[in-house]
């Protein structure tokens, strides 16, 4: 991911390939294309093809691999330039109805830059075209007869029409500075500077980019959120998200504000709540609802997933702030904080308790928020992503988690209690075994370790004496020969 304590650019080095900011720019050059222009669907399907072209190191890397050799460091990969001639092929259908089109032309010379950079031969092999999309998650076998087959972009009745039962559902999250609750309840303050995948798989790709609350300082927030929801057979077209902080459009980057012209494209809609600072994205297709708030200077995300779309993902998709929380060399101490401005950690604490009665997670994220950015406000981004927990999460014992150490995982006060409760009998068990030995030992009875300890001891001479005879007998030996 990169050195944590250098500040990310938006653009690679020279010589390395584009990362997914570099083509995420190249859809904000779309932004405005004209409604006859397809440059927006040319420029989805490019994001789309190198999507799987991701490798190791900082999330939208693409693998190495030359095609037809050149200068190590100068070449890109064969599905890169697959993608590009791809790209290139779809900006001459759509030339005629771009012209004069600034968004269009910015896109042409992007290709031809690239195809520069990694040495990408004009003639060759294109990427393949855009599937229909992976299959419906929890979809069934299609029945040709009986009842009327559930709506396939209806998520939860879908599944509960085939399954007898309704789907079971995950909650992530990641607000102020920033603070992960992951599916699993592990809560983690990061220093994740830079951009990092929140969630990445089959349907969805979720990306955050974070950068330090002050010079110097270890701590981050989150300032740009990038969302795709990729393409779903008949239910949407692939689309963008994006949000920065001081400007939540509520639109995807195409303007539009559902699925598009499919049978099913208004399963995944748009609305915003408080324009400027809250928008929530549904995806009825997969059982997702996702809401973005924007306090304090800084971005915040909630998620509510279906269990089987947020576990739908390889093996190469292994980094996901939301399954696995922060990799530990990310982690902050909560304890390990330093103050900025005025407020002490006395007024800190009484801020957040405030709107935050019970001293669980949240609050102590809060407090560890208001400290080191000195700014009262980041109290309101703990407060709604406790309420936003609250409406998602499907198990409300599950809600307030309590730290035993504030960079690793928590404990939800279920847990705690039982954990309490074993620990309370097993004391009770050996106060009660010592209360025995005594009353034993004033009746003159044995316990019954007072009698394994003499059986042992009666089993540790015999053991003693055989081994002193087998001495003696074979030092006699030892003499007469």
């Amino acid at each position: 991911m990169g050195d944590p304590g250098q500040s990310p650019s938006p653009w690679p080095p020279r010589g390395t390939p584009p990362t997914l900011s570099t083509l995420t720019l190249l859809l904000l050059l779309c932004g405005h294309a004209h409604s006859q222009c397809k440059i927006l669907r040319c420029n989805a399907e490019y994001v789309s093809s190198t999507l799987s072209l991701r490798g190791g190191g900082s999330p939208g890397a693409l693998r190495g691999g030359a095609e037809g050799g050149g200068r190590v460091g100068r070449v890109g990969s064969g599905g890169l330039c697959r993608a590009l001639r791809s790209y290139a092929l779809c900006t001459r259908r759509t030339a005629r109805t771009c012209r004069g089109d600034l968004a269009f032309h910015s896109a042409v010379h992007g290709i031809e830059d690239l195809m520069i950079q990694h040495n990408c031969s004009r003639q060759g092999p294109t990427a393949p075209p855009l599937p229909r999309g992976p299959a419906l998650p929890g979809a069934g076998p299609v029945r040709s007869s009986g009842p009327a087959a559930p709506d396939p972009c209806d998520y939860e009745g879908r599944f509960s029409r085939l399954h007898g039962r309704p789907p079971g559902f995950l909650h992530c999250a990641s607000f102020g500075d920033p603070h992960v609750r992951s599916f699993h309840h592990h809560f983690h303050t990061c220093r994740v500077q830079g951009a990092w995948p929140l969630l990445d798989n089959d349907f969805l790709f979720v990306q955050a980019t974070s950068s330090p609350v002050a010079s110097g300082a270890n701590a981050t927030t989150t300032r740009k959120l990038t969302i795709i929801f990729k393409n779903m057979q008949e239910c949407i077209d692939q689309k963008v998200y994006q949000a920065e902080v001081d400007n939540l459009p509520a639109a995807f980057e195409d303007g539009s504000i559902n699925g598009g012209d499919r049978p099913g494209g208004s399963s995944l809609s748009v609305r915003t709540a408080n324009p400027g600072s809250h928008v929530e994205i549904r995806a009825a297709y997969i059982g997702t609802t996702i809401i973005i708030r924007q306090t304090a200077g800084q971005l915040s995300f909630s998620i509510k997933v279906a269990d089987d779309v947020a576990t739908a993902f390889s093996a190469e998709q292994d980094l996901q702030l939301c399954v696995e929380g922060c990799p530990p060399s990310q982690r902050l101490s909560r304890s390990d904080r330093s103050r900025r401005g005025a407020i002490t950690i006395d007024t800190a604490r009484q801020l957040c308790k405030e709107g935050l009665p019970v001293e669980d997670a949240y609050f102590h994220s809060c407090v560890f928020d208001v400290l080191i950015s000195g700014d009262p406000n980041f109290t309101v981004a703990a407060q709604a992503a406790l309420e936003d927990a609250r409406a998602f999460l499907p198990d409300l014992e599950n809600l307030h988690l309590f730290p035993s150490d504030a960079a690793v995982p928590l404990f939800s006060a279920t847990l705690l209690a039982w954990f309490l409760s074993g620990f309370i009998v097993l004391w009770l068990c050996i106060l009660g075994q010592q209360t025995h030995d005594r009353f034993g030992n004033d009746l003159g009875i044995k316990t019954d370790g007072e009698e394994h300890k003499e059986s042992l001891k009666e089993t540790a001479g015999t053991r003693r004496h055989n081994e002193t005879m087998t001495f003696i007998q074979s030092d006699q030996v030892a003499v007469q020969g």
